[in-house]
């Protein structure tokens, strides 16, 4: 059932519950989680920070429909709403977002209102833990206009080795984002990745995640240096790509991308791309236009 929001939930109260609740909970596939949507019926835009995301991103600036990706970042704040609670079986500190799904029935106007509303879709086993899938809605007059599913892996010990994922490690890569007899799609551009990438996305998502802020934060989470974020990834590949109106993507994020640090955007005809160092590949994913109802799919000539 809905829950309705008068306005967006502040982030950093959030994430500062999720990590005080971190040690208490007990990840398993097969725990209670909440499952009422959260909806904030009226949004209404920061134009500003709409325009330091794009900016951040590699987006064109001043255009009036959303960049794919931006309900993600207008969704989030109920997202950690719900993975921060106490009835969210997985902890927060240490959950890795390991991929996502968008479908985008048509645009949506940077000036117009919507109604934005997020639910977790589930927990399911993965050989290296317990994943949940949060799923989030844009609509306009009641319609889904815009609609993802991301997962998110919590790690742990699972007595099992044979369980599997679409977002593990992933076909094609040996487990950290190696390669493995996978032919790597042709190179497009090289991109220079400054320290600061994840403060200045952090400053137009409120993705303040400390793993992406200094390289001593990142440290005492394992990372030798800061790590840009993975929606910021996947945004800069789609801004470089580009994307039809009407359309579905969908993404896996393989391996962190360490910053500083020189990357490789690739990316074929047919609307693979993937983000690589060497033969590390940090993300993959496919863009597709979506058929009109009625309509015939062209024939690849």
């Amino acid at each position: 059932m809905p829950v309705t929001l008068a306005r967006m939930p502040a982030l950093a109260p959030l994430l500062a519950r999720g990590a005080l609740l971190s040690p208490l909970k007990r990840p398993r596939p097969d725990a209670g989680y909440p499952n009422d949507w959260l909806v904030v019926p009226e949004l209404r835009l920061d134009l500003a920070k709409l325009a330091a995301y794009e900016r951040v991103c590699g987006f064109a600036t001043g255009d009036d429909a959303l960049p794919l990706t931006y309900p993600h970042v207008l969704g989030f704040p109920l997202a950690m709403r719900l993975m921060s609670g106490r009835a969210f079986p997985l902890p927060l500190l240490g959950l890795v977002h390991t991929g996502i799904d968008i479908t985008r029935h048509r645009p949506q106007p940077a000036t117009a209102g919507h109604e934005l509303a997020v639910r977790v879709d589930g927990l399911r086993p993965h050989r290296r833990g317990t994943e949940a899938a949060v799923v989030t809605e844009l609509r306009t007059a009641g319609e889904v206009v815009w609609e993802s599913r991301s997962t998110y892996l919590a790690r742990h010990a699972t007595g099992s080795e044979a369980l599997g994922s679409r977002a593990d490690a992933g076909a094609g890569t040996t487990g950290d984002g190696r390669s493995a007899d996978r032919e790597p799609l042709p190179a497009r551009a090289d991109w220079q990745l400054g320290k600061d990438v994840g403060r200045r996305y952090g400053a137009a998502s409120g993705d303040r995640n400390p793993i992406h802020l200094h390289p001593l934060t990142a440290r005492l989470f394992g990372f030798p240096r800061a790590i840009a974020h993975g929606m910021w990834t996947v945004a800069r590949c789609l801004a470089a790509h580009g994307t039809p109106e009407a359309v579905r993507m969908r993404a896996e994020f393989r391996a962190p991308v360490l910053l500083p640090g020189t990357v490789t955007y690739a990316a074929d005809a047919g609307g693979r791309f993937e983000l690589r160092a060497g033969d590390r590949v940090h993300v993959v994913g496919e863009v597709s236009a979506l058929v009109p109802p009625g309509k015939v799919p062209p024939v690849p000539s």
